[in-house]
């Protein structure tokens, strides 16, 4: 009964530590160096306007309407753009729904940036990304929409040209993947918010 007991106590004793190790003083140990080194990214890399208000996040896509306003790629997180239901349509390339509504945003795309139907259309602008949150355009989906938003917003569209690349974030470390605009800080920029 005494090795029982010995046992029991060193168990105890193992599981207090590692609780303590565990839920105490490691998650405390990485939030407080997240916030020392990283705290925009630690707290969601938030956008805030002039006033102080949380519009949204660098991370995070959100749908956008209208003739003066870059248009995000499509989504298939829930209504659009729903953190909660992240995740693809999990539509294959002989999915006959996922080819219909490539179709039809296809002659969206082109119907509302006024190109000719023999036009390519950037496949960022037609498919939802994997997660359906994706904040970036490519850099040629935003070239394209550019003289529609200057037309509308009645700017110069050198102008508009050279806000987009301001908001364009490089590849991942210089050489993984493709530059992408991010379209709410771009969006953000042309409202004077930014």
């Amino acid at each position: 009964m005494k090795a029982f007991f010995s046992e029991l106590r060193a168990a105890v004793a193992v599981t207090v530590a590692l609780v303590m190790v565990c839920c105490g003083i490691y998650p405390l140990a990485v939030f407080a160096l997240s916030q020392a080194l990283f705290k925009d990214q630690a707290n969601g890399s938030l956008v805030v306007d002039n006033h102080g208000t949380v519009i949204g996040s660098r991370l995070l896509g959100q749908p956008f309407r209208g003739e003066k306003y870059f248009h995000s790629r499509p989504s298939a997180a829930g209504t659009g753009y729903d953190a909660t239901l992240s995740g693809g349509s999990n539509l294959g390339p002989t999915s006959q729904k996922l080819n219909d509504a490539i179709k039809e945003r296809v002659a969206e795309y082109r119907a509302s940036n006024g190109m000719k139907n023999s036009d390519p259309v950037p496949a960022d602008a037609v498919t939802a990304s994997a997660s359906g949150l994706d904040p970036h355009i490519s850099l040629r989906n935003a070239e394209l929409q550019a003289p529609r938003v200057a037309r509308a917003r009645r700017l110069d569209l050198t102008a508009v040209l050279a806000m987009i690349r301001d908001q364009t974030d490089p590849a991942s470390l210089g050489f993984l993947g493709e530059p992408g605009v991010n379209v709410l800080t771009l969006n953000l920029a042309l409202e004077g918010k930014r």
